[in-house]
């Protein structure tokens, strides 16, 4: 097992497995940023940016169907990362928050080598507790998987540990990172019960090519434009602003 530590200054940065807080966030923002140029003349009322039902069941289908192609493209990462699975396991929590990162390769990748400061790629991804909860997958049931619902962007933004960890990593390889509380969230957000929590993923990098990358990036427009939409707003609309 490889070790890795940090010994620069930590910098927090966003980290977007958790899209459902983060998307909750920018309906909010976008939804104040709404209410804030209600006065101005040249913007768009409320009423222009509402959705009837009758879009949301159209937005549902696009993203059903845009999800149903981007399934049957990664079926076969699918059946090679989910075996996998099982390696979700309880920790010791005092001893992943003082080992600095750790790695261990579950399966060596034929592509590149990432670099420090590569962020040019997509992961699927299992995030656990020490626990064994897990709080975040690219599975689309995280206790009974069937099929990939997504794919992580890393040029996002990840934390630190993540960083950290993937470095040396082949694109196609499979690798557990663990990652203490200080390089994952540390103060600025709660996650497994608290502050200051590791964390563990099992992490497959991929290369930033197609079918892949145009159907990561249709999934995500799908997805963001029916979330929206729950909310009552228009994405697109909302976009142009």
């Amino acid at each position: 097992m490889d070790e890795k530590e940090l010994k620069t200054s930590l910098k927090q940065r966003i980290f977007i497995i958790i899209i459902a807080i983060l998307m909750v966030g920018s309906i909010i923002a976008s939804y104040a940023l709404i209410i804030a140029k209600g006065g101005n003349s040249g913007s768009s009322s409320s009423s222009d940016l509402k959705v009837d039902q009758e879009k949301i069941a159209e937005l549902e289908a696009k993203y059903n169907e845009v999800e149903a192609r981007f399934i049957e493209a990664t079926k076969d990462d699918f059946a090679k990362f989910s075996k996998y699975r099982s390696e979700v396991k309880a920790y010791n929590e005092s001893a992943a928050n003082t080992s600095g990162v750790k790695t261990r390769d579950l399966k060596t990748g034929s592509g590149r080598e990432l670099k420090d400061g590569d962020y040019n790629y997509y992961a699927y991804y299992i995030g656990w507790c020490a626990d064994e909860t897990v709080f975040d997958s690219s599975f689309d049931n995280a206790e009974n998987p069937t099929a990939f619902s997504k794919a992580l962007d890393a040029s996002m933004g990840m934390i630190e540990g993540w960083n950290v960890g993937v470095v040396g990593m082949k694109l196609g390889g499979i690798r557990e990172i663990t990652i203490p509380g200080e390089l994952a969230y540390g103060e600025s957000m709660e996650i497994c019960g608290g502050l200051n929590k590791p964390l563990k993923f099992i992490v497959m990098t991929k290369a930033k090519e197609d079918p892949l990358d145009s159907l990561a990036k249709e999934l995500d427009t799908a997805y963001m434009r029916l979330q929206y939409a729950n909310y009552g707003l228009d994405y697109d609309s909302l976009s142009n602003e």
